[in-house]
């Protein structure tokens, strides 16, 4: 099985949830279909919902909630 990297499309803060109170898109060793969404990048109060592209299993969380991240920056691995 090959190792897919998700990364942030552009700076900001990253989030693993829709809303505090709310569960994580996904946890470690979920499974995940393509185009899911696993998480939100926000800048300026602007959301963009962060997909897999390919279907699997969550290997790596590299990023937790509410963490800054930059463009390019992985933020999880899935094996699919």
């Amino acid at each position: 099985m090959a190792l897919h990297d998700i990364v942030s499309p552009l700076p900001g803060t990253f989030y693993r949830r829709p809303s505090p109170d709310a569960d994580y898109y996904v946890a470690l060793d979920a499974t995940v279909a393509a185009g899911a969404v696993v998480g939100l990048v926000e800048v300026m109060k602007q959301f963009t919902e962060i997909g897999s592209e390919v279907p699997g299993r969550v290997v790596e969380l590299l990023v937790e909630d509410g963490e800054p991240v930059d463009a390019g920056q992985v933020l999880m691995r899935i094996e699919g």
